[in-house]
């Protein structure tokens, strides 16, 4: 077998196919808890919640989050350290604002007499959004050990597996929470 005919191995980085094991492994969750919830709502007695303006907010924080996020590697590719300090610091602070406002909208949902013990329609909302919630923190800690590693110049054209790692779960976080507000909107009209 010559050269010519034999495959091509393509290989990726350890360290980022744990992350996709890892994105793999939440999508299973987030299946789980989605497909209970929409074999919850085809039961007869459930009622439908009108979602917090709050969460419509809070999408449109996490997408400019997940944007930001994506500019701060750009500027990392080009070893732009300023505009990747600053792209990362914007991602947190959007990340941080998401939580908040998510908060917001658990606060409408209770004064909209919706609560976490009661009926399964509204106690979904909770679980789903406050399961999401988690795995954004844990998104947050990720952003900020790249930012630590970006002050120490750790982070540039040559050495970007960790800020594609972060990047790369932000973006997983973004779609996820922006899949799960569109099937807790559409479940609820």
């Amino acid at each position: 077998m010559n050269n010519k005919t034999k495959s091509r191995i393509l290989r990726m980085n350890p360290n980022i196919f744990l992350v996709w094991i890892f994105m793999i492994s939440i999508s299973m969750i987030f299946v789980s808890l989605v497909s209970a919830y929409i074999v919850k709502k085809g039961e007869p007695g459930g009622f439908n919640v009108e979602l917090p303006l709050m969460f419509y907010y809070s999408s449109f924080i996490v997408v400019l989050s997940s944007v930001f996020k994506q500019l701060a590697y750009y500027s990392a590719k080009k070893d732009n350290f300023k505009s990747l300090k600053i792209y990362l610091l914007l991602s947190f602070i959007g990340g941080l604002s998401f939580l908040f406002i998510q908060y917001l909208g658990w606060v409408n949902l209770v004064d909209g007499g919706v609560y976490f013990v009661g009926h399964p329609d509204g106690s979904f909302i909770y679980i789903l959004s406050g399961v999401h919630a988690i795995h954004l923190i844990s998104g947050l800690i990720f952003i900020l050990v790249v930012y630590v590693f970006s002050i120490k110049f750790k982070i540039h054209s040559k050495n970007l597996n960790l800020i594609e790692m972060s990047t790369t779960y932000w973006h997983f976080l973004t779609f996820l929470w922006v899949y799960l507000f569109i099937t807790l909107y559409f479940y609820n009209i």
